[in-house]
Protein backbone atom coordinates (compact mmCIF):
# COMPACT_ATOMS: atom_id res chain seq x y z
CA UNK A 1 0.00 0.00 0.00
CA UNK A 2 1.14 3.37 -1.22
CA UNK A 3 0.70 5.06 2.12
CA UNK A 4 0.69 9.19 2.80
CA UNK A 5 3.96 10.07 4.66
CA UNK A 6 2.65 11.77 7.70
CA UNK A 7 -0.36 14.27 8.17
CA UNK A 8 1.05 17.79 6.90
CA UNK A 9 -1.09 19.17 4.63
CA UNK A 10 0.91 20.46 1.37
CA UNK A 11 0.36 24.60 0.41
CA UNK A 12 -2.02 25.17 -1.94
CA UNK A 13 -0.61 25.25 -6.18
CA UNK A 14 2.41 22.84 -4.74
CA UNK A 15 3.40 20.45 -7.25
CA UNK A 16 0.32 21.51 -9.87
CA UNK A 17 2.04 24.14 -12.36
CA UNK A 18 3.63 27.50 -11.51
CA UNK A 19 4.58 30.33 -13.27
CA UNK A 20 8.31 31.09 -13.27
CA UNK A 21 9.15 32.60 -10.16
CA UNK A 22 10.01 36.05 -11.65
CA UNK A 23 6.83 36.35 -12.88
CA UNK A 24 4.81 35.66 -9.82
CA UNK A 25 4.49 39.10 -8.70
CA UNK A 26 1.76 38.59 -6.11
CA UNK A 27 1.88 35.06 -5.05
CA UNK A 28 0.13 35.59 -1.97
CA UNK A 29 2.07 32.89 0.23
CA UNK A 30 1.38 34.14 3.35
CA UNK A 31 -2.75 34.89 3.45
CA UNK A 32 -4.74 31.95 4.59
CA UNK A 33 -5.92 28.93 2.29
CA UNK A 34 -9.07 29.71 0.06
CA UNK A 35 -11.70 28.38 1.58
CA UNK A 36 -14.37 26.05 -0.58
CA UNK A 37 -16.80 24.38 1.18
CA UNK A 38 -15.59 20.62 1.65
CA UNK A 39 -12.12 21.71 1.67
CA UNK A 40 -12.92 23.97 4.41
CA UNK A 41 -14.11 21.06 6.64
CA UNK A 42 -11.24 19.01 5.61
CA UNK A 43 -8.58 21.76 6.61
CA UNK A 44 -10.22 22.20 10.07
CA UNK A 45 -9.92 18.55 10.66
CA UNK A 46 -6.69 18.12 10.19
CA UNK A 47 -5.37 21.41 11.95
CA UNK A 48 -7.10 19.49 15.13
CA UNK A 49 -4.36 17.66 17.02
CA UNK A 50 -5.38 14.14 18.66
CA UNK A 51 -4.59 14.06 22.31
CA UNK A 52 -5.39 18.02 22.64
CA UNK A 53 -8.34 18.67 20.53
CA UNK A 54 -11.64 16.51 19.98
CA UNK A 55 -14.22 16.16 17.36
CA UNK A 56 -16.37 14.01 15.87
CA UNK A 57 -16.23 13.52 11.68
CA UNK A 58 -19.60 12.85 10.89
CA UNK A 59 -19.91 11.54 7.22
CA UNK A 60 -23.09 10.86 5.12
CA UNK A 61 -22.59 7.04 3.69
CA UNK A 62 -25.85 6.35 1.67
CA UNK A 63 -29.22 7.44 1.39
CA UNK A 64 -32.24 6.07 0.14
CA UNK A 65 -35.48 7.89 -0.64
CA UNK A 66 -35.41 11.65 -0.10
CA UNK A 67 -32.99 13.33 2.04
CA UNK A 68 -31.83 16.78 2.81
CA UNK A 69 -28.07 16.24 1.77
CA UNK A 70 -26.88 12.80 -0.40
CA UNK A 71 -24.06 10.93 0.17
CA UNK A 72 -20.55 12.28 0.85
CA UNK A 73 -21.61 15.39 3.00
CA UNK A 74 -19.70 15.90 5.86
CA UNK A 75 -19.51 17.40 9.50
CA UNK A 76 -17.50 17.91 12.40
CA UNK A 77 -18.78 17.91 15.65
CA UNK A 78 -17.09 19.69 18.71
CA UNK A 79 -17.54 18.68 22.51
CA UNK A 80 -19.37 22.20 23.24
CA UNK A 81 -21.73 21.27 20.76
CA UNK A 82 -19.88 23.33 18.10
CA UNK A 83 -20.19 22.37 14.12
CA UNK A 84 -18.35 22.90 10.97
CA UNK A 85 -20.16 21.50 7.80
CA UNK A 86 -23.80 20.52 7.86
CA UNK A 87 -25.73 17.48 6.69
CA UNK A 88 -29.09 18.61 5.93
CA UNK A 89 -30.18 20.75 9.32
CA UNK A 90 -33.00 20.11 11.04
CA UNK A 91 -33.85 17.77 13.70
CA UNK A 92 -31.96 15.19 12.19
CA UNK A 93 -28.67 17.18 12.32
CA UNK A 94 -29.10 18.03 15.65
CA UNK A 95 -29.81 14.18 16.72
CA UNK A 96 -26.89 13.68 14.42
CA UNK A 97 -24.78 16.04 16.85
CA UNK A 98 -26.72 14.33 20.09
CA UNK A 99 -24.91 10.50 19.05
CA UNK A 100 -21.75 12.67 17.92
CA UNK A 101 -21.38 14.11 21.69
CA UNK A 102 -21.90 10.24 22.81
CA UNK A 103 -19.00 9.02 20.26
CA UNK A 104 -16.78 11.75 21.80
CA UNK A 105 -16.84 10.19 25.23
CA UNK A 106 -16.87 6.55 24.27
CA UNK A 107 -14.27 7.15 21.70
CA UNK A 108 -15.79 4.28 19.44
CA UNK A 109 -17.02 4.95 16.31
CA UNK A 110 -20.55 3.92 15.00
CA UNK A 111 -22.49 3.83 12.07
CA UNK A 112 -26.59 5.27 12.77
CA UNK A 113 -29.66 5.13 10.52
CA UNK A 114 -31.77 7.93 10.54
CA UNK A 115 -35.41 7.34 9.60
CA UNK A 116 -36.74 11.07 8.19
CA UNK A 117 -40.32 10.43 9.49
CA UNK A 118 -42.54 12.56 11.46
CA UNK A 119 -39.88 11.81 14.57
CA UNK A 120 -37.51 13.87 13.09
CA UNK A 121 -38.91 15.97 10.35
CA UNK A 122 -42.47 17.39 11.49
CA UNK A 123 -41.35 20.87 13.23
CA UNK A 124 -38.71 21.48 10.80
CA UNK A 125 -40.76 20.69 7.30
CA UNK A 126 -38.19 17.95 6.62
CA UNK A 127 -40.39 14.61 6.18
CA UNK A 128 -38.61 13.39 3.79
CA UNK A 129 -39.67 9.74 3.69
CA UNK A 130 -36.16 9.01 2.97
CA UNK A 131 -33.08 6.73 4.93
CA UNK A 132 -29.34 8.17 5.91
CA UNK A 133 -26.73 6.33 7.16
CA UNK A 134 -23.75 7.95 8.78
CA UNK A 135 -20.48 7.31 10.18
CA UNK A 136 -19.59 9.30 13.36
CA UNK A 137 -15.61 8.58 13.66
CA UNK A 138 -14.16 10.18 16.71
CA UNK A 139 -10.71 12.27 16.01
CA UNK A 140 -8.02 9.96 17.99
CA UNK A 141 -4.16 8.77 17.55
CA UNK A 142 -6.11 5.42 15.31
CA UNK A 143 -6.89 7.95 12.95
CA UNK A 144 -4.51 10.53 12.70
CA UNK A 145 -2.47 8.97 9.70
CA UNK A 146 -6.05 8.30 7.61
CA UNK A 147 -7.27 11.84 8.07
CA UNK A 148 -3.73 13.31 7.39
CA UNK A 149 -3.80 11.42 4.19
CA UNK A 150 -6.98 12.63 3.43
CA UNK A 151 -6.03 16.28 3.76
CA UNK A 152 -3.08 16.08 1.64
CA UNK A 153 -5.04 14.48 -1.18
CA UNK A 154 -7.79 17.26 -1.03
CA UNK A 155 -5.05 20.04 -1.01
CA UNK A 156 -3.58 18.60 -3.87
CA UNK A 157 -6.94 18.60 -5.79
CA UNK A 158 -5.89 15.33 -7.50
CA UNK A 159 -9.20 13.12 -6.73
CA UNK A 160 -9.94 10.51 -4.19
CA UNK A 161 -12.41 7.92 -3.44
CA UNK A 162 -13.42 6.41 0.52
CA UNK A 163 -14.65 3.32 0.62
CA UNK A 164 -16.72 2.82 3.94
CA UNK A 165 -17.94 -0.40 5.40
CA UNK A 166 -21.47 0.28 7.29
CA UNK A 167 -22.85 -2.78 6.83
CA UNK A 168 -21.22 -6.02 8.72
CA UNK A 169 -23.63 -8.73 7.04
CA UNK A 170 -24.00 -7.10 3.87
CA UNK A 171 -20.63 -7.15 3.21
CA UNK A 172 -19.15 -9.69 5.46
CA UNK A 173 -16.67 -7.35 6.97
CA UNK A 174 -16.73 -5.30 10.21
CA UNK A 175 -17.81 -1.91 10.08
CA UNK A 176 -17.21 0.95 10.41
CA UNK A 177 -14.05 0.52 8.42
CA UNK A 178 -12.51 3.27 5.91
CA UNK A 179 -10.04 2.63 2.89
CA UNK A 180 -8.98 5.78 0.90
CA UNK A 181 -7.86 5.17 -2.65
CA UNK A 182 -5.82 8.11 -4.09
CA UNK A 183 -6.63 8.95 -8.29
CA UNK A 184 -5.33 6.22 -9.52
CA UNK A 185 -7.25 3.21 -7.59
CA UNK A 186 -4.22 2.94 -5.16
CA UNK A 187 -4.69 2.24 -1.43
CA UNK A 188 -3.30 4.89 0.74
CA UNK A 189 -4.81 4.48 3.81
CA UNK A 190 -6.87 2.48 5.82
CA UNK A 191 -9.00 2.90 9.36
CA UNK A 192 -10.10 0.27 11.53
CA UNK A 193 -8.12 -2.27 9.67
CA UNK A 194 -4.94 -4.14 10.73
CA UNK A 195 -1.80 -2.65 9.52
CA UNK A 196 -0.98 -6.23 8.13
CA UNK A 197 -3.92 -7.15 6.70
CA UNK A 198 -4.76 -8.26 3.34
CA UNK A 199 -7.16 -5.89 1.02
CA UNK A 200 -10.21 -7.32 0.96
CA UNK A 201 -11.39 -8.21 -2.27
CA UNK A 202 -14.81 -7.23 -2.10
CA UNK A 203 -14.20 -3.69 -1.18
CA UNK A 204 -11.63 -2.99 -5.00
CA UNK A 205 -14.11 -5.04 -6.79
CA UNK A 206 -16.40 -2.13 -6.68
CA UNK A 207 -14.37 0.69 -6.79
CA UNK A 208 -14.82 2.79 -10.08
CA UNK A 209 -12.40 4.83 -12.04
CA UNK A 210 -12.44 8.81 -11.52
CA UNK A 211 -12.47 9.11 -15.06
CA UNK A 212 -15.78 7.70 -15.96
CA UNK A 213 -16.93 10.58 -13.12
CA UNK A 214 -18.87 8.61 -10.55
CA UNK A 215 -21.18 10.00 -8.09
CA UNK A 216 -21.26 8.72 -4.84
CA UNK A 217 -22.45 4.50 -4.58
CA UNK A 218 -22.90 1.82 -2.48
CA UNK A 219 -22.76 -1.79 -2.74
CA UNK A 220 -22.98 -4.39 -0.29
CA UNK A 221 -22.59 -2.75 2.49
CA UNK A 222 -19.95 -0.64 1.27
CA UNK A 223 -20.09 3.08 0.11
CA UNK A 224 -18.01 4.68 -1.87
CA UNK A 225 -17.30 8.43 -2.00
CA UNK A 226 -15.60 9.59 -4.61
CA UNK A 227 -14.48 13.26 -4.72
CA UNK A 228 -13.53 14.22 -8.34
CA UNK A 229 -9.98 16.23 -9.15
CA UNK A 230 -10.54 19.64 -8.94
CA UNK A 231 -10.01 21.78 -12.33
CA UNK A 232 -7.89 25.06 -12.87
CA UNK A 233 -10.26 28.22 -13.85
CA UNK A 234 -7.83 30.85 -15.26
CA UNK A 235 -9.79 34.78 -15.31
CA UNK A 236 -7.99 36.66 -17.92
CA UNK A 237 -9.25 39.96 -16.54
CA UNK A 238 -9.68 41.24 -13.48
CA UNK A 239 -12.46 44.44 -14.24
CA UNK A 240 -16.05 43.61 -12.26
CA UNK A 241 -17.19 40.23 -14.46
CA UNK A 242 -13.54 38.92 -13.84
CA UNK A 243 -14.35 39.31 -9.99
CA UNK A 244 -17.99 38.01 -9.62
CA UNK A 245 -16.99 35.02 -11.77
CA UNK A 246 -13.71 34.05 -9.35
CA UNK A 247 -15.84 34.62 -6.36
CA UNK A 248 -18.31 31.95 -7.26
CA UNK A 249 -15.55 29.58 -9.24
CA UNK A 250 -14.04 29.22 -6.03
CA UNK A 251 -17.09 28.31 -4.36
CA UNK A 252 -17.49 25.79 -6.88
CA UNK A 253 -14.78 24.12 -6.27
CA UNK A 254 -12.28 25.70 -9.20
CA UNK A 255 -9.30 26.43 -8.42
CA UNK A 256 -9.02 30.17 -9.95
CA UNK A 257 -6.26 31.66 -11.29
CA UNK A 258 -6.28 35.45 -12.29
CA UNK A 259 -4.43 37.16 -14.76
CA UNK A 260 -4.34 41.47 -15.62
CA UNK A 261 -2.25 44.20 -16.27
CA UNK A 262 -3.47 46.19 -13.44
CA UNK A 263 -2.06 45.33 -10.11
CA UNK A 264 -4.62 47.81 -8.44
CA UNK A 265 -7.00 45.53 -9.55
CA UNK A 266 -5.20 42.28 -8.79
CA UNK A 267 -6.01 42.48 -5.03
CA UNK A 268 -5.97 40.10 -2.46
CA UNK A 269 -9.17 42.59 -1.48
CA UNK A 270 -10.78 41.65 -4.82
CA UNK A 271 -9.66 38.24 -5.07
CA UNK A 272 -9.15 36.58 -1.56
CA UNK A 273 -10.17 33.27 -3.06
CA UNK A 274 -7.99 32.82 -5.75
CA UNK A 275 -5.13 30.57 -5.36
CA UNK A 276 -2.98 32.98 -7.90
CA UNK A 277 -3.17 36.42 -8.56
CA UNK A 278 -0.93 37.25 -11.37
CA UNK A 279 0.09 40.75 -12.41
CA UNK A 280 1.91 41.84 -16.04
CA UNK A 281 1.44 42.01 -19.55
CA UNK A 282 -0.93 39.87 -21.01
CA UNK A 283 1.43 38.87 -24.68
CA UNK A 284 4.17 38.33 -21.89
CA UNK A 285 2.56 36.76 -19.09
CA UNK A 286 -0.14 34.11 -20.98
CA UNK A 287 2.84 32.13 -23.02
CA UNK A 288 4.52 31.39 -19.50
CA UNK A 289 1.32 29.92 -17.57
CA UNK A 290 0.65 26.86 -17.66
CA UNK A 291 -2.04 25.41 -19.29
CA UNK A 292 -3.17 21.54 -18.70
CA UNK A 293 -5.92 19.56 -20.68
CA UNK A 294 -7.93 20.14 -17.35
CA UNK A 295 -7.67 23.96 -17.49
CA UNK A 296 -10.70 26.27 -18.39
CA UNK A 297 -9.85 29.52 -19.71
CA UNK A 298 -12.22 32.41 -19.04
CA UNK A 299 -11.04 35.72 -20.89
CA UNK A 300 -13.02 38.43 -19.65
CA UNK A 301 -10.60 41.47 -20.31
CA UNK A 302 -11.54 45.23 -20.52
CA UNK A 303 -11.44 45.46 -24.70
CA UNK A 304 -11.06 44.20 -27.57
CA UNK A 305 -7.40 43.79 -27.91
CA UNK A 306 -6.53 42.32 -25.09
CA UNK A 307 -9.30 39.54 -25.48
CA UNK A 308 -7.79 39.12 -28.84
CA UNK A 309 -4.20 39.08 -27.55
CA UNK A 310 -5.70 36.63 -24.97
CA UNK A 311 -7.41 34.27 -26.95
CA UNK A 312 -4.32 34.05 -29.81
CA UNK A 313 -2.24 32.49 -26.55
CA UNK A 314 -4.66 30.32 -25.27
CA UNK A 315 -6.69 28.78 -28.20
CA UNK A 316 -4.25 26.07 -29.17
CA UNK A 317 -2.51 25.87 -26.02
CA UNK A 318 -4.69 22.13 -25.53
CA UNK A 319 -6.98 24.12 -22.43
CA UNK A 320 -10.24 21.96 -21.96
CA UNK A 321 -11.88 25.01 -22.27
CA UNK A 322 -11.80 28.68 -23.36
CA UNK A 323 -14.72 31.13 -23.63
CA UNK A 324 -14.37 34.63 -24.41
CA UNK A 325 -17.36 37.45 -23.71
CA UNK A 326 -18.49 40.00 -26.41
CA UNK A 327 -21.05 40.21 -28.71
CA UNK A 328 -21.50 38.54 -31.73
CA UNK A 329 -19.87 41.03 -34.11
CA UNK A 330 -16.68 41.77 -32.34
CA UNK A 331 -16.26 37.87 -31.99
CA UNK A 332 -16.35 38.13 -36.00
CA UNK A 333 -13.86 40.50 -35.90
CA UNK A 334 -11.36 38.85 -33.48
CA UNK A 335 -11.71 35.14 -35.53
CA UNK A 336 -11.35 36.66 -38.57
CA UNK A 337 -7.80 38.33 -37.69
CA UNK A 338 -6.82 35.27 -35.77
CA UNK A 339 -7.45 33.10 -38.63
CA UNK A 340 -5.31 35.65 -40.79
CA UNK A 341 -2.43 35.29 -37.84
CA UNK A 342 -2.54 31.83 -38.49
CA UNK A 343 -5.00 29.69 -35.66
CA UNK A 344 -6.66 27.39 -37.41
CA UNK A 345 -10.53 27.28 -37.90
CA UNK A 346 -11.09 24.49 -35.90
CA UNK A 347 -9.42 25.47 -32.83
CA UNK A 348 -11.76 28.37 -32.93
CA UNK A 349 -14.70 25.99 -33.65
CA UNK A 350 -13.88 25.00 -30.10
CA UNK A 351 -14.07 28.51 -28.65
CA UNK A 352 -17.43 29.18 -26.76
CA UNK A 353 -17.94 32.69 -27.31
CA UNK A 354 -20.19 34.24 -26.07
CA UNK A 355 -19.51 32.39 -23.41
CA UNK A 356 -22.52 31.92 -20.69
CA UNK A 357 -25.52 29.45 -21.02
CA UNK A 358 -28.15 32.19 -22.16
CA UNK A 359 -30.75 33.51 -19.21
CA UNK A 360 -31.03 36.78 -20.34
CA UNK A 361 -28.48 38.23 -17.87
CA UNK A 362 -27.69 41.71 -17.74
CA UNK A 363 -26.23 42.60 -14.64
CA UNK A 364 -22.77 41.70 -13.55
CA UNK A 365 -23.98 38.84 -11.10
CA UNK A 366 -26.67 37.78 -13.95
CA UNK A 367 -23.42 37.36 -16.09
CA UNK A 368 -21.49 35.43 -13.56
CA UNK A 369 -23.87 33.20 -12.91
CA UNK A 370 -24.46 32.66 -16.45
CA UNK A 371 -20.54 31.70 -17.11
CA UNK A 372 -20.54 29.51 -14.44
CA UNK A 373 -23.70 27.70 -14.62
CA UNK A 374 -22.05 27.06 -18.25
CA UNK A 375 -18.35 25.59 -16.77
CA UNK A 376 -20.34 23.60 -14.56
CA UNK A 377 -22.00 22.04 -17.35
CA UNK A 378 -19.11 21.30 -19.14
CA UNK A 379 -17.08 20.22 -16.17
CA UNK A 380 -20.09 17.38 -14.93
CA UNK A 381 -21.44 16.30 -18.24
CA UNK A 382 -18.51 15.08 -19.96
CA UNK A 383 -18.14 18.55 -22.13
CA UNK A 384 -21.52 19.22 -23.03
CA UNK A 385 -23.44 22.36 -22.75
CA UNK A 386 -27.14 22.80 -23.21
CA UNK A 387 -28.12 25.06 -26.20
CA UNK A 388 -24.25 24.90 -27.37
CA UNK A 389 -23.04 22.76 -30.33
CA UNK A 390 -19.57 23.27 -29.93
CA UNK A 391 -17.42 19.84 -29.44
CA UNK A 392 -15.88 19.45 -26.70
CA UNK A 393 -12.13 18.10 -26.93
CA UNK A 394 -10.91 14.23 -26.36
CA UNK A 395 -9.51 14.68 -22.97
CA UNK A 396 -12.54 16.98 -21.67
CA UNK A 397 -14.75 15.52 -18.94
CA UNK A 398 -12.11 13.26 -17.04
CA UNK A 399 -11.11 15.71 -14.32
CA UNK A 400 -13.34 17.83 -11.83
CA UNK A 401 -14.16 19.32 -9.33
CA UNK A 402 -13.30 18.24 -5.21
Amino acid sequence: MKRCTGWQLVGIGASRGLLSPKRQLTRPDQRPFAKTPMRDVIRKLTQLKPGRDSAAYCRLVETRGSTPQKAGAMMLVYPDGGQEGTLGGGCVEAEVKRRALHVLQTGCAEVQSFQLDSDYGWDDGLICGGRMQILIEPLGSESAEYFGCLGYLVEQGVGLTEAIVFDSPASGLNAPQSYLFDEQSQLRATLHVAHDAVEPTVVREQLRSLRDLPRAWAAGGIAYLPVLPRCRLLVVGAGHIGQAVARLAADLEFDVWVLDDRDALVTEDRFPKAERRLVGNIVEMLPEVEVTSDTYCVIVTRGHNHDEQALFHLVERGACYVGMIGSHRKIKMIFDDLRNEGISAAALERVFAPLGIDIGSKTVPEIAISICAELIAHRNCGGQVPGRTVAPPAHCGTAVQA
